[in-house]
């Protein structure tokens, strides 16, 4: 599926997707990571949650229950069980899986692996990818970031200014890869 998103929020003319502005638009995601929130899901449905469930049950039959902790912890950890379940059946409903080695793109676009120079002149590569599965320690940064925005629809030899936290910076594209990203 090839997405291609566009600074500002705006829709070419070709039917590509711009960036979604709100909790109604789609959650882009690469391939490895919604397969990573389904497995979450099952694993706290099926696995974690019956388990808890269980202990819930025993410490309920145990007594009193205002003074019981198994059961006082058991019933807290159901609910941030049931509540992480509901966030992930929402996100879940909203996937949109782009899947980077299906595109074909001299620009930078959801999935891209981009080199890019900053002004001290460090190099430093980072894949564009959906929200759930951003980590800056792995050099994945979420397509909604500022860097991201600001890198969208850039070529190799574009020089881009974003604000950052320590304020304006100016930065030089110098690779665009569309790698899998794991």
């Amino acid at each position: 599926m090839n997405k291609a998103f566009l600074p500002g929020g705006e829709k070419e003319e070709k039917g590509e997707i711009a960036p979604a502005a709100g909790p109604e638009g789609k959650n882009y995601i690469t391939p490895a990571g919604a397969k990573r929130l389904q497995e979450e899901f099952r694993h706290l449905k099926f696995k974690e949650r019956p388990e808890v469930v269980r202990i819930v049950e025993w410490a309920a039959g145990n007594g009193d229950r205002s003074e019981n902790g198994d059961y006082i912890y058991g019933k807290k950890k159901l609910r941030e069980i049931d509540r992480r379940l509901y966030f992930l059946s929402e996100r879940l409903q909203s996937l949109e899986v782009v899947d980077p080695l299906s595109i074909r793109s001299e620009q930078v676009l959801f999935g891209a692996t981009v080199t890019i120079r900053d002004e001290s002149g460090r190099e430093k590569s980072w894949a564009i990818v959906g929200v759930d599965e951003a980590d800056a320690a792995k050099g994945r940064i979420s397509w909604i970031s500022p860097l991201a925005q600001a890198l969208f629809k850039r070529k190799v030899g574009d020089v881009v200014t974003f604000k950052s936290p320590r304020g304006a910076q100016e930065i030089e594209v110098l690779d665009i890869q569309y790698l899998p990203i794991e």
